[in-house]
């Protein structure tokens, strides 16, 4: 039976929020950002913002610039996470089939429910009704029979139609969809478009007509015997298939467990300045590792560095004895991996990364120290700072005047709640 799949999207999710929470500024540029701080980035800007070439991911200084009546309103991420919950609610009183896949973007199976609501497109315009009545952001509903039809069809054609509705379907992909550039496709970013260009594939209609074992064997003259995985997946999604059913929860089994800061390199210039905040983020990994029950083998530091003229980065992984979550064992490491490629320049980016995973119900105990009593006052550590708040229990380190602890505190996902 064929299935009847959704992808909702809310219009400048951010942005949409505070206007209906300011009817004062509903004709007005309205800009998601740190008004503070105009290196700052616009996270969401409105169409009307939009229109006059305010961009996301600018910095706030440059959206001004473009657009000196701008209202730039500081996040609130908690808000946010509240209203994307509202709206998975209303999903919910359609079809129980509703898998998030962003903050603002959600799946819909809404096979069992046509019977009920009607076409895919009476519960598309649905949606739209609800939604925007409930919480003021007007959701873009691409409807395909399939999870990868469906979100190009939000993509590639709702968001730029007057409705926001557009069905993408077998019957019709060739004529609609083929004809875009590559780098139009689900899951290709620049650097992949530029890779299928070289292999002369400019649109999505040039991987979906070749012949597989073709496609394979380009796929491995230009990144490697490794990639027929990668190629078999690319040109399922060129051709519109997507077998994976629309999931409730988590979709996957965490494979990877980071942390990352971007930040003002002028204060990050030494070791000593560096050094507080590299502790906080590998605090960081190791608690959220315990939290979700797992230790990792695999640990790898990385990092942009510039003085405003000159830039370079690297990205480095050593593999430990035995699987860990506890920070004296994973900081050593780090610490050795990044002086051992840091070339001195000032950081505006650093990043931890656990990998490897596996669970932490069997792990080697060690002949010299207790480490069964070591993971259990980490874990009562835990404990306390989810009950109490991240800075309930903080390392002396985090007192320095580099480190984020307490700022961080304050925030979720490094945004102001």
């Amino acid at each position: 039976m064929q299935r009847t799949v959704l992808m909702a999207d809310g219009q400048s999710f951010y942005a949409s929020i505070e206007k209906a929470a300011h009817p004062e500024y509903r004709d007005k540029p309205v800009a998601v950002g740190d008004p503070a701080r105009r290196s700052g980035i616009i996270l969401a800007a409105c169409p009307i913002a939009k229109s006059r070439g305010v961009t996301s991911a600018e910095r706030v200084g440059e959206a001004l610039a473009k657009c000196p009546d701008l209202v730039v309103i500081r996040p609130r991420m908690q808000t946010y996470i509240s209203v994307s919950l509202l709206i998975t609610e209303i999903f919910e009183s359609i079809t129980d089939q509703v898998e998030p896949f962003s903050i603002d973007e959600q799946f819909l199976d809404v096979t069992g429910s046509l019977a009920l609501f009607g076409s895919a497109e009476e519960i598309a315009r649905l949606i739209q009704t609800r939604v925007k009545l409930s919480t003021g952001v007007w959701s873009r509903v691409g409807i395909g029979p399939n999870k990868i039809l469906a979100k190009m069809a939000t993509d590639n054609f709702a968001k730029k139609k007057p409705a926001g509705i557009f069905e993408l379907t077998h019957d019709n992909i060739e004529k609609e969809l083929w004809p875009l550039p590559v780098r139009q496709m689900f899951m290709v970013a620049g650097r992949m478009a530029s890779h299928f260009a070289r292999m002369g594939l400019h649109t999505i209609g040039d991987i979906a007509r070749l012949d597989l074992g073709e496609f394979k064997r380009r796929m491995r003259c230009r990144m490697g015997r490794q990639s027929d995985i990668q190629a078999e997946y690319y040109w399922q999604t060129a051709n519109g298939i997507d077998p994976s059913p629309v999931v409730t929860g988590m979709r996957n089994q965490i494979k990877v467990i980071n942390h990352g800061r971007a930040l003002k390199w002028q204060a990050y210039r030494t070791i000593e300045d560096i050094e507080p905040l590299m502790l906080e983020l590998i605090v960081e990994v190791c608690r959220r590792a315990r939290r979700y029950g797992y230790m990792g083998r695999v640990v790898a530091v990385g990092a942009a560095e510039t003085d405003g003229h000159r830039s370079s980065g690297f990205g480095r992984q050593r593999t430990l004895l035995r699987p860990t979550h506890l920070e004296h064992e994973i900081g050593p490491v780090i610490r050795s991996l990044f002086l051992e490629h840091w070339k001195g320049l000032p950081l505006s980016h650093l990043h931890i990364t656990l990998t490897d995973l596996s669970g932490d119900d069997v792990y080697q105990l060690d002949l010299f120290e207790n480490r069964e009593r070591l993971i259990h006052r980490e874990k009562t550590v835990d404990t306390l700072k989810e009950r109490f708040g991240p800075t309930a229990i903080i390392r002396a380190s985090s007192l320095l005047k580099t480190a984020q602890a307490f700022e961080r505190a304050a925030q979720i996902g490094g945004h102001w709640a």
